[in-house]
């Protein structure tokens, strides 16, 4: 029976941990209180839940968010598959190149790139509001995309491929019917996590949103600069929920996928 013995690195962690998660807890349990402030827990409650659901405009906006989040993923998904499709076909400086591009959005502040979309709409024209929102979070989610995808297609077999080939397959039914099949576990991982990052995203939603639209983070903002409202506990309590979920998924899809391709790895040990 091992003995876990006491080390400075998980004192740190455990540190970190706690620094973490203690406020999301705090936020978390107040939320269940029947009082209107954080200052003291006056009894369970879920009066604040019942506020939440009551409030036509909030609704409007978790609809809004779940719109923007879930079609922004989508196309991020379709894009950034395709693009590291086309990474891993590049060679030399024009791979590095694109992998370079590729990474601009993901090292760049978040202020930065909102300040950068709000220049860029308004020299087009383009009206802020839904679809300047659904641009910009197309746009950043793309990158997490292909960093999710591109890891599964390095991966996957060359012999798989060539082995479509010789069996006659086109290059559609290579890509259709080997390809994004042996890399759907990186897609769906892609998708979760673009889909994450599109619901919790303030920094570049706050620049380029525009006035009768909003996304839950903008809107929390909103109502937190005008004094401690425990609705804002519950809401931000369901979106930590779901948070979550979206990152135990992922968590499942890549466990699977290892476990697939510990297989495929022993199938092909086996034939050779």
């Amino acid at each position: 029976m091992k003995k876990h013995r006491f080390t400075w690195g998980g004192l740190y962690l455990a540190l970190v941990l706690v620094i973490l998660y203690a406020p999301i807890l705090y936020l978390m349990i107040f939320s269940f209180s029947a009082g209107k402030t954080m200052e003291k827990y006056h009894g369970f409650s879920f009066q604040h839940y019942t506020d939440l659901f009551a409030d036509s405009r909030m609704i409007t906006i978790v609809i809004n968010t779940l719109i923007v989040a879930l079609l922004a993923s989508l196309v991020a998904t379709i894009i950034g598959t395709m693009g590291a499709l086309v990474i891993k076909d590049s060679r030399g400086t024009w791979r590095n190149s694109l992998l370079s591009l590729n990474n601009v959005l993901m090292v760049s502040p978040d202020v930065i790139i909102g300040a950068s979309f709000l220049i860029f709409f308004t020299v087009l024209g383009i009206r802020l509001g839904f679809v300047s929102v659904l641009l910009s979070h197309i746009a950043f989610c793309i990158p997490i995309v292909v960093l999710m995808v591109l890891p599964k297609l390095n991966e996957l077999s060359p012999t798989l491929v060539d082995a479509a080939y010789d069996l006659g397959a086109s290059r559609w039914q290579t890509l259709s019917r080997v390809i994004l099949p042996a890399i759907a576990p990186g897609i769906f991982a892609g998708y979760f996590m673009a889909l994450t990052y599109s619901l919790d995203d303030f920094a570049v939603t706050f620049f380029v949103t525009g006035n009768g639209f909003s996304t839950l983070s903008v809107e929390i903002y909103s109502r937190a600069r005008q004094g401690i409202n425990l609705e804002i506990n519950a809401l931000s309590t369901l979106m930590f929920i779901v948070s979550l979920l979206l990152v135990v998924g992922y968590y499942f899809i890549s466990k699977h996928s290892g476990r697939r391709n510990r297989i495929v790895a022993v199938k092909e040990g086996d034939a050779q």
